[in-house]
């Protein structure tokens, strides 16, 4: 099984991709995990709210343009389903049972379109809390780094 990450971002802080890394190296031999940057649309700051959600619309053409047919899309929403660790390693374990790809989307600073969430297969809250969204990107491959070795048995994970 193969994991993407779309994410809406400019380039990140060195500190932001050495962190992605790590956990994406440690997955490779069992679940290969791609990141895939996504420029968002450019705004000059002053934007109505209208403007603001045709920017989304954009990012997400985007987005669904680069989404294959059967993939599993996880969209990353402070207002979505909360997991711990052992429901997440329960969802991937059942996507790979059903050779389903997810693709986990994390949408720009504004978020992501309100359609683009609805046809979402799911919707995923990481936190509570407003995060960065480079932090976003390594909290996610460690959240699976960590799901993936529970379901392998391996020590990482200590309940």
């Amino acid at each position: 099984m193969n994991v993407r990450i779309l994410t809406v971002s400019r380039r990140q802080p060195d500190w932001i991709n050495a962190g992605f890394e790590t956990y994406a190296r440690r997955l490779q031999s069992v679940m290969p995990l791609e990141l895939i940057e996504i420029n968002p649309v450019e705004r000059r700051g002053q934007e109505s709210e209208r403007q603001i959600d045709q920017c989304r619309e954009q990012e997400a053409q985007k987005i669904r343009s680069l989404c294959r047919q059967g993939d599993w899309i996880v969209a990353l929403d402070e207002r979505g389903k909360h997991f711990d660790t052992e429901t997440l390693a329960k969802f991937v374990g059942r996507l790979r049972d059903e050779a389903r790809s997810p693709v986990f989307v994390i949408g720009g600073a504004d978020g992501l379109h309100a359609d683009f969430l609805t046809e979402a297969h799911q919707r995923m809250s990481l936190s509570a809390l407003t995060l960065p969204h480079g932090f976003v990107r390594v909290m996610l491959a460690e959240a699976l780094y960590r799901a993936v070795s529970l379901l392998n048995n391996h020590p990482y994970h200590r309940a």
